[in-house]
């Protein structure tokens, strides 16, 4: 009998990237699923729209974990409406702290058009300095050419994190170019 190592079987592979700029947020991602060298779906949806379309959130890691954190994140909005920061930190701190929790495989990109934060079940919390932020696989990728594009153009928050998406898509082996961008307006 052959045994499978775990890191063959653990679904990976995810780009997610954020970019805050002009009162506005845009967050991206690709839509490949591997595992091991597989690829097992080409156009999983990764970001999605919180508190009545007022945050976005965006993950990387294992698909159940990360529907479970935004339910937790979810409810952290409702006991702290219009503080995201808060709500973010009290993930944070739940997530390092609970026994079951502590164990769900997931990082975060959680954002309106005033904050941006990476949140991981270590209890970090990052509010990056750039207004920019990325995740997964391809998430080094994909920042390096979001704060290039932020710097030198003046594209729209939407236009940057998709291009950087692009720009990673043909780096990285486990990202892909069917993208998903979300994007809020400020008041």
């Amino acid at each position: 009998m052959t045994r499978t190592n775990a890191n063959e079987r653990r679904v990976r592979a995810t780009t997610v990237v954020a970019v805050r700029a002009g009162g506005s947020v845009a967050m991206a991602a690709d839509g490949q699923v591997t595992m091991g060298d597989t690829v097992v779906k080409m156009s999983a949806t990764k970001v999605r729209k919180l508190k009545d379309g007022t945050i976005l959130a965006g993950f990387a890691g294992g698909v159940a974990d990360a529907f479970t954190l935004f339910e937790k994140l979810e409810e952290k909005l409702e006991r702290y409406p219009g503080n995201l920061t808060r709500a973010c930190v009290e993930l944070a701190k739940d997530w390092r702290m609970d026994r079951y929790l502590r164990r769900l495989d997931a990082l975060l990109l959680v954002a309106d058009p005033d904050h941006l934060f990476l949140v991981s079940g270590d209890g970090n919390v990052l509010e990056p300095d750039e207004d920019v932020a990325a995740i997964g696989s391809g998430g080094a990728f994909a920042l390096a050419a979001a704060r290039a594009l932020r710097a030198r153009t003046e594209l729209a928050p939407a236009e940057i994190a998709r291009d950087a998406l692009r720009i990673a898509a043909e780096i990285c082996i486990y990202t892909n170019e069917r993208i998903t961008v979300l994007e809020l307006e400020g008041a």
